[in-house]
């Protein structure tokens, strides 16, 4: 990863924050992205302090104009996108669909699906006439196991998983690199508001039960790598014993 340039949306916490420092460790030039500047502003700037190099940029993925910016930030201070994390993504609100709130379910899918679209829509140009790159998405178990209360979440996960796959099947010949990450439980916020709800087994779970977002972190690095290659077009499963015996993970 050394001096390759990395883009990582909803880069202020969690697996986004794990991803970046990771990466920034390992050499890479490093944007954060999330729609609130204070907690990548601090990352970015604890990265530098390290000897890192990062950059932040408040954005809203689901405003292309946006996403666009943070492309051409990272192409003119870094010369060019190597990696794209679309990491960016929301749960909330958990209830079920007779309670669904149109609002709601119109703002998932606006972050977790369009947002995805835009990333892969804005880097492709600069990546293809580079002769290639890696896009790699937060993808889920829930993309294919129907939840109590997760609807939205469900719907905007098999959607992207689906991107991801005709994204493989367009542009693979022009070097691009495009995967899924269905990463398991985390621990992160996003947890906790799920512990909260109350609603289907996943709530059930302890906190101990589920990965650090640094093992994550790890992952997305490795995925960077040819040893990932015979995964282009699918979905690599955190919990897929192959993946954890490869990495050395439990």
């Amino acid at each position: 990863m050394q001096d390759k340039s990395v883009i990582i949306t909803g880069a202020s916490r969690g697996i986004g924050e794990a991803a970046a420092r990771n990466f920034a460790s390992l050499g890479a030039k490093v944007l954060l992205c999330a729609r609130s500047s204070g907690d990548i502003d601090r990352i970015a700037s604890e990265i530098n302090a390290n000897g890192g190099t990062a950059l932040a940029l408040s954005t809203d993925v689901a405003d292309y104009t946006q996403v666009q910016a943070a492309i051409d930030l990272a192409t003119a201070e870094f010369g060019g996108v190597d990696v794209l994390i679309n990491n960016a993504g929301m749960l909330e609100p958990i209830e079920r669909i007779a309670d669904a709130t149109v609002d709601a379910w119109d703002t998932i899918i606006d972050i977790n699906v369009k947002g995805v679209f835009y990333g892969i829509r804005a880097a492709l140009p600069v990546m293809k006439a580079a002769g290639g790159g890696t896009i790699i998405t937060i993808g889920s178990g829930a993309a294919t196991s129907a939840l109590e209360g997760w609807s939205a979440y469900n719907t905007s996960k098999a959607a992207v998983h689906h991107l991801s796959a005709c994204l493989h099947g367009e542009e693979s010949e022009n070097g691009i690199r495009a995967m899924i990450l269905s990463p398991g439980t985390v621990a992160t916020n996003m947890q906790r508001a799920i512990k909260k709800s109350g609603m289907n087994p996943v709530s059930n779970l302890e906190w101990e039960d589920h990965r650090p977002p640094e093992t994550i972190a790890d992952t997305l690095a490795w995925m960077c790598t040819p040893d990932a290659d015979e995964f282009l077009g699918q979905v690599v499963k955190q919990s897929d014993p192959e993946i954890l015996n490869r990495l050395g993970q439990k």
